[in-house]
């Protein structure tokens, strides 16, 4: 059974991920808060990844590494810096020294955000963030291709939509990934031998969406989960947002500024 790192363990994303993979893979799991209630494959080794010493012990003995860590909203360019930009640097950085070859990466769709919702992307798209946010997935996606190229890291980039056990509006149907696709995305990113360079997108079998994922496919993705199952209780409800909202697929991060996570401080501290 391998032994992954899973870096931003007490989020959402991550949560589902231990659930779906519950029997399958090892977790040593890491973040700034605690995490309670560990399952039998699991251990938590607490860690701010923007300390380079706290990072680097995180590596040893693992066979890959899930990159969800650092601030997951709009926020000041402060805490983006230190949470987004150099937590992830170091996390790479580790896992060169140490020798773990293979880094899972969750960029975002807000990476791409500033892309109008009537053009269908792929994953040579270059990055069009919405935000600083976005800005600092972009920064992730540049830094795995320097990795995979100067060092010969294993680097699977995923540009996730929005994951959860249904999608919540009319933005959401067309960028919805299920816990369940998530797993499989995810377990190809692990096992798949042909990754090398890699940037798909997190998405399920939605009709609507604006992203082209046949790089995913490539490497045999087939999502089970379609938003199009939920769509017409949602369209009866949705109203038009702002013109740029509605224009752009980053949604409400093209418009936002202070932004912040509401579970932390002003530097990214658990609150």
């Amino acid at each position: 059974m391998k032994t992954l790192l899973l870096t931003g363990a007490a989020g959402e994303v991550a949560r589902c991920l231990r659930r779906e993979f519950a029997t399958r893979y090892q977790f040593r799991l890491s973040d700034i808060r605690p995490i309670d209630g560990l399952a039998p494959n699991e251990t938590f080794v607490r860690a701010d990844l923007s300390q380079p010493d706290e990072v680097l012990p995180l590596m040893s003995g693992v066979d890959a590494v899930i990159h969800l860590g650092g601030f997951a909203v709009e926020g000041p360019w402060a805490v983006i810096l230190q949470a987004n930009i150099v937590g992830c640097y170091n996390v790479f950085e580790a896992a060169r020294q140490v020798g773990v070859r293979r880094i899972l990466f969750a960029t975002s769709n807000h990476a791409v955000g500033f892309y109008r919702r009537d053009r269908r992307i792929d994953h040579t798209a270059i990055p069009r963030p919405d935000s600083r946010y976005g800005v600092s997935k972009a920064f992730g996606e540049a830094l795995g291709s320097l990795y995979a190229d100067k060092y010969g890291m294993e680097v699977y980039a995923m540009r996730i939509g929005n994951v959860s056990e249904r999608p919540a509006d009319k933005r959401r149907l067309s960028i919805w990934l299920s816990p369940r696709d998530l797993a499989q995305l995810v377990a190809i990113g692990i096992e798949n031998p042909q990754v090398k360079n890699e940037i798909v997108y997190g998405v399920s079998d939605n009709a609507r969406a604006w992203w082209d994922n046949s790089n995913a496919h490539r490497l045999g993705y087939r999502p089970q989960d379609r938003s199009e199952d939920y769509a017409a209780a949602i369209l009866a409800k949705h109203q038009d947002d702002n013109p740029l909202v509605e224009t752009y697929q980053g949604g409400t991060f093209v418009l936002a500024e202070a932004g912040g996570d509401p579970n932390r401080d002003a530097q990214g501290r658990p609150k």
